[in-house]
């Protein structure tokens, strides 16, 4: 896969935090399509390699995103061999227990936060200052439809995908008068080693086909999404095209929230 040199995004460097996972994937092979100069970053060396293989031209950090010095180090890496970023995707994250909140131990509690809303925040905070320099700049986070009503079983998730979506809001008000637009992807359930991870949670083979089948059936169309269509999605939010449309939570979910 090579990248177009007269794509939408083409010469713009973008970032992507969970380059290594289906949804991370998607948006770097999608936005390297689009011509874009990538960062890929990811805490699994080898999943950052095959999705590196997808992008040429890519460079690529392993690291964590709860550690500063790490996002720090990627984004220095990027403004050396690639330039300022100007586009961010933060598609790092991680479901947790599938447990009622009072029973989730305070070590998964500290996890679940740690990457899915202080793994954006230190994102943000490691590459909205080269937007800042060039003066533009747009970002995705990754909230969820659980992020924007609660969750029975998955409660830690959904906490902390709600403390994304309303730091998207923040930073979207933040830093509006900069040309610096931020909004967040909310996506249902994506047919994604995620979503089988937090079905395997169910229990037995038995137990997991019928949450999968649950699952399906709270999607009006009927069928769970794809990486590609969420990927769809964050690129609309990167582009020229959404130019007035900042501190918004897209649900990508099949009319779940309907």
């Amino acid at each position: 896969m090579g990248t177009d040199a007269s794509g939408q995004f083409a010469g713009r460097v973008a970032a992507v935090t969970g380059a290594a996972g289906a949804l991370g994937r998607a948006c770097a092979t999608a936005l390297a399509r689009e011509g874009a100069k990538l960062l890929l970053f990811d805490r699994n060396p080898a999943g950052l390699a095959e999705t590196a293989a997808l992008c040429p031209g890519s460079v690529s950090v392993a690291g964590n995103v709860t550690s500063a010095a790490d996002l720090e180090r990627a984004a220095a890496t990027a403004l050396a061999e690639l330039g300022p970023v100007e586009l961010l995707v933060a598609a790092a994250g991680l479901v947790g227990p599938s447990k009622i909140a009072i029973e989730v131990t305070e070590d998964e509690w500290d996890l679940v936060f740690g990457v899915n809303v202080k793994g954006c925040w230190l994102t943000a905070k490691a590459f909205i200052p080269q937007m800042r320099t060039l003066g533009r700049g747009s970002v995705v986070l990754f909230s969820s439809t659980a992020g924007l009503q609660g969750s029975a079983v998955l409660s830690a998730y959904s906490a902390s995908k709600g403390a994304v979506t309303l730091l998207t809001k923040s930073l979207a008000l933040n830093h509006a008068t900069e040309n610096i637009r931020v909004n967040c992807v909310c996506p249902g359930t994506i047919d994604s080693p995620m979503s089988d991870r937090a079905i395997a949670q169910a229990g037995d083979a038995e137990a997991q086909a019928a949450r999968a089948a649950f699952q399906k059936s709270r999607h009006p169309m009927n069928r769970f999404g794809t990486p590609a269509e969420v990927a769809g999605a964050v690129l609309y939010l990167l582009s020229d095209t959404a130019g007035f449309t900042t501190g918004v939570a897209l649900p990508v979910d099949g009319g779940r929230l309907a």
